[in-house]
C-alpha cells in the first residue's frame, strides 16, 4: 500500500511495516534483475560493457577500493599543484606578508582590546556629564542640606530596633533594614572613589582617539572590521610559516603522492590481472551460447587494453571493449559496428543470459528479449530461459510460441476498455488455456484443430481429443 504523507513524501507498507520507496526500491533492486528488449542499445557502450564485466568477474569491490584510491589519488595531486602554484610568486608574496605582519605586530592589539578601548572612549568623552551625575547621588545619599538617605535610613534601623525588641516578628524587617543601610554606604562609597577616578585626563583621552584610529585604518587598508585584524595576523603567519618552509612542505607532499601513486598502481594491476580473467571466462561462455542461437562458428571477445597509470581513472587503467563475429571467417569487430539488428538482438541475448549466470538476483525479468529471432532459434532461446528458472525465478514477456511453450506456467496479458479507461488484465492459464493461446500465438485470429494439435505437442502434451478419450481433464 501507498501512501502520499503530509509531508509529500511517499511511503509503502508492507505488511503494516512502513518503509518509503527509495527504500523499497533499492531492495528491489537486490531481488530483481531486469533485461529489457533494448538492452543491446546501452551494450554498445563502453562503459555498459566495463560494468558487465566487473558484475560478471563479481570485481564490484575492487573496483569500489580502486575508485576510493583515485579519489584520494587526486587529492593528494590537486594539493600539489597549489603548492607549486604557491612558489611561482613566493619571493613576492613572503616580502608582503612581512611587510603586513611587521605592521600587525607592531599594533599589538590584544584579545578583548577593541570593546575595552571603544568603552574607554566614550566614558572620556561624556566624563562631564558622568562627574556632575555621581556628585548629585553622592549628594542625595549623604551630603544634602537638610536631610539624605543616608539619614534616613539610619533612623528607620534605630527605630526598628526597638520595635523589633518588643516583637520578634520584625526581625525580618530589621535584617533587611541592617543590610540596606550596609549596602547604601558601600554605594556612597563607591560613588565618591568614582569620583576621584574622573578626573578628565585629556592625554589620555588624546591616546585612546589615536590608538582607535590607528587600529580602524589597518582595518579599513585589508578590507577587513577591525575585531577580526587578530585572527587576520594568526592567517598571515600560518601562510608565511608555509611559504618559508615550502621545499619541506612540497617533499612531504610528494612522499604522500608517491605513497598514493603506489597504492593506486598496485590495486589497479590487481584489477586488470582479474578482469582478463574474467573476460575470458565470460568470452567462453557467450561464445558457447552464440553456436545455440543461430551464429554457428560465431566467436565472441572482450578487449581489455591497459594504459598507463597517468592516464587511470576512477574505474581503472583498463578501456573495455566487446568484440563479435556472428560467422565464421570474419574477424572480430566492435559490437557498435555488428550490421544485422537480429544477430546484435540474438548477441545481446547471450551476453545477459551469460551475465545471469552470475547474477545474485533471485528473480530475473526479460522483456522481449528475443525480438528478431525466430523458429529453432526461437525454440532455443526458450530452452535456455527455462534453464535458468532451474536456479531463479523467471518472468519473460514474449510474443513467440517458441519461447512460451518453455514456460512451466503462463499468464494471458490482456488489454480491456469502455471507450473512457483501459485497464490491464492478468489471467493464469490451464492446460487447456494453453494449449489455445500458444495456438493463437501460431495461427492468428482463427484457432484450427491443427494449429491446437501443433500447440499442444509443442507443449508437451496429447491433443486434446486424444485426452478427452482417454478420460485426462485439464491440469
Amino acid at each position: 500500500r501507498r501512501v502520499i504523507g503530509a509531508d509529500g513524501r511517499s511511503r509503502a507498507y508492507v505488511n503494516g511495516v512502513s518503509a518509503s520507496v527509495q527504500t523499497l526500491r533499492e531492495l528491489g533492486e537486490t531481488l530483481l534483475d531486469v533485461h529489457g528488449q533494448m538492452e543491446y542499445q546501452s551494450l554498445v557502450k563502453r562503459a555498459a560493457q566495463r560494468a558487465l564485466l566487473d558484475a560478471s568477474g563479481e570485481l564490484e569491490f575492487l573496483v569500489a577500493q580502486v575508485a576510493s584510491l583515485w579519489r584520494e589519488l587526486a587529492q593528494v595531486r590537486a594539493a600539489r599543484q597549489a603548492m607549486i602554484d604557491a612558489a611561482k610568486d613566493r619571493a613576492e608574496r613572503i616580502d608582503l606578508l612581512r611587510y603586513h605582519l611587521d605592521e600587525l605586530r607592531a599594533l599589538d592589539l590584544k584579545e578583548k582590546e577593541l570593546d575595552a578601548l571603544t568603552q574607554e572612549r566614550q566614558r572620556l568623552a561624556q566624563g562631564e556629564r558622568l562627574a556632575r551625575g555621581a556628585v548629585e547621588l553622592t549628594t542625595l545619599l549623604r551630603e544634602a542640606d537638610e536631610v539624605s538617605a543616608e539619614q534616613l535610613l539610619s533612623k528607620a534601623v534605630a527605630q526598628i530596633r526597638g520595635l523589633a525588641d518588643i516583637d520578634a516578628r520584625l526581625h525580618p524587617v530589621r535584617q533587611l533594614l541592617d543590610e540596606s543601610a550596609i549596602a547604601l554606604r558601600e554605594a556612597i562609597d563607591q560613588l565618591m572613589h568614582y569620583q576621584r577616578d574622573l578626573d578628565a585626563d585629556p592625554q589620555r583621552q588624546e591616546w585612546v582617539e589615536q590608538r582607535l584610529a590607528a587600529i580602524e585604518s589597518i582595518a579599513r587598508k585589508h578590507r577587513t572590521t577591525p575585531d577580526a585584524l587578530t585572527a587576520l595576523r594568526v592567517q598571515f603567519e600560518g601562510e608565511l610559516s608555509q611559504l618559508e618552509h615550502l621545499e619541506a612542505s612540497l617533499e612531504e607532499i610528494n612522499g604522500r603522492l608517491a605513497i598514493a601513486q603506489e597504492r593506486f598502481a598496485e590495486r589497479c594491476k590487481d584489477l586488470s590481472a582479474k578482469r582478463r580473467r574474467a573476460a575470458r571466462e565470460l568470452e567462453q561462455r557467450i561464445t558457447a551460447l552464440m553456436q545455440t542461437l543461430g551464429m554457428p562458428g560465431g566467436q565472441f571477445k572482450i578487449n581489455v587494453q591497459t594504459a598507463a597509470l597517468d592516464q587511470a581513472g576512477a574505474h581503472g587503467a583498463d578501456d573495455i571493449e566487446f568484440l563479435v563475429s556472428a560467422n565464421p571467417g570474419q574477424p572480430p569487430k566492435p559490437l557498435a559496428r555488428v550490421a544485422s539488428g537480429g544477430e546484435l538482438s540474438r548477441i545481446s541475448l547471450a551476453i545477459q543470459v551469460a551475465a545471469v549466470q552470475k547474477s545474485a538476483a533471485s528473480c530475473l525479468i526479460f522483456d522481449e528479449v528475443d525480438a528478431g529471432v525466430g523458429g529453432g532459434v526461437a525454440q532455443i532461446v526458450g530452452q535456455q530461459l527455462r534453464a535458468l528458472g532451474d536456479r531463479a525465478q523467471v518472468l519473460c514477456v514474449t510474443h513467440l510460441p517458441q519461447v512460451a511453450s518453455q514456460a512451466h506456467a503462463q499468464v494471458r496479458v490482456s488489454k480491456l476498455t469502455d471507450g473512457k479507461t483501459t485497464r490491464t488484465t492478468l489471467q493464469p492459464l490451464n492446460a487447456d488455456e494453453r494449449v489455445a493461446e500458444i495456438a493463437r500465438m501460431l495461427g492468428g485470429v482463427e484457432i484450427t484443430d491443427k494449429a491446437r494439435e501443433h500447440a499442444a505437442e509443442m507443449l508437451g502434451l496429447k491433443p486434446l481429443s486424444a485426452r478427452k478419450k482417454s478420460g485426462r481433464g485439464s491440469n
